[in-house]
C-alpha cells in the first residue's frame, strides 16, 4: 500500500512539521528506529488548550490526540523524506492534560492510535502508554510522542 496514496483516500493533508519549543529535535533516527519527540494538537494553526474532565470533553480530547498524530506523521515524513519507509509503528505515549477525577485517558489516545492504523493497515498497530498528567507544555490538552521501525534510506 502506497502510504501517500492511502492519506489521498482519507482526506487527509499533513500539517507543516511544527518546531521546537525547547531545546530538542523532533525526530532522532537510530538503530532502525525513529523515535518522535511529543507533538502538541494543532487544528488549524491554532494549539488545542485546557484540561480533559473540566474544559475539554472526551470528543474534544480525542480530536485533540488524533492532531498529534497528524503532527507525528508529518515530523517523520519531514526526516524520513517519505512515509514509506515506515515498517512499524512500535509504540505511542499518550499524555492527556487531566482533571483529577478523569479516566478516559485510553478513550482520548485512541484518536492518535485510530489514525495510525487508518493510514498504515496492520503495520500501524502498536503498544501504547496513555497517561493523566496535571499540566502539559503551553497548555495543551494532549501531547504524544512515538517510536517506529523504519528502513535505511
Amino acid at each position: 500500500m502506497n502510504i501517500e496514496t492511502r492519506l489521498e483516500e482519507l482526506g487527509i493533508t499533513l500539517p507543516q512539521p511544527a518546531a521546537p519549543v525547547a531545546s530538542y529535535v523532533p525526530v532522532v533516527v537510530a538503530g532502525g528506529f525513529a523515535h518522535v519527540s511529543g507533538q502538541l494538537p494543532f487544528v488549524d494553526g491554532t494549539l488545542v488548550t485546557g484540561r480533559l474532565g473540566e474544559d475539554v470533553s472526551t470528543e474534544e480530547g480525542m480530536a485533540a490526540a488524533r492532531a498529534c498524530g497528524l503532527m507525528i506523521l508529518a515530523q517523520v515524513k519531514a526526516a524520513l523524506g517519505s512515509l514509506e519507509r515506515v515498517e512499524r509503528v512500535v509504540k505511542l505515549g499518550a499524555f492527556v492534560n487531566s482533571a483529577a477525577d478523569f479516566t478516559d485517558q485510553p478513550k482520548v489516545a485512541n484518536g492518535a492510535s485510530d489514525l495510525m492504523v487508518e493510514v498504515f493497515g496492520d503495520k500501524g498497530r502498536h503498544a501504547r502508554a496513555a497517561v493523566g498528567v496535571p499540566a502539559l507544555p503551553l497548555g495543551a490538552a494532549v501531547e504524544v510522542d512515538a517510536i517506529l521501525a523504519v528502513s535505511a534510506a
